[in-house]
């Protein structure tokens, strides 16, 4: 014996569903995200303006990152005066600098640059 399903129609009856109420917003975190990472825009701002006027700088950095010389990357790139927390991951082709920062112990916001230097 066969059993049809049956399959309401949803064009003819919509349906409703309950409504679920939205927490309440608080955007003190989010106002203060913005701040945070504004200052990590301006770290930002300070190491690519360094990279793109000085060659030397380029060439110290290029050299000390395809020889693997971990304090001698990050000696440089501190050098410049980067207060934020700071994580640098390079190859021999690049490197790819990660500006973070928290809130009460919340990471609030990240800014992440990364540049090649080899085809």
């Amino acid at each position: 014996m066969y059993y049809g399903y049956y399959y309401p129609c949803r064009y003819c009856c919509p349906q409703y569903w309950p409504f679920r109420p939205y927490e309440e917003v608080d955007p003190a975190l989010l106002t203060e995200s913005a701040a945070e990472s504004k200052k990590l825009m301006k770290d930002a701002s300070k190491v690519l303006d360094k990279i793109a006027e000085s060659e030397e700088f380029d060439a110290q950095l290029m050299q000390a990152a395809q020889i693997s010389d971990d304090e001698e990357v990050e000696r440089l790139i501190k050098s410049i005066g980067v207060t934020s927390r700071l994580e640098i991951h390079y190859n021999p082709d690049s490197v790819r600098l990660e500006f973070s920062s928290s809130i009460e112990e919340i990471d609030c916001c990240k800014l992440e640059i990364a540049l090649r230097w080899r085809r």
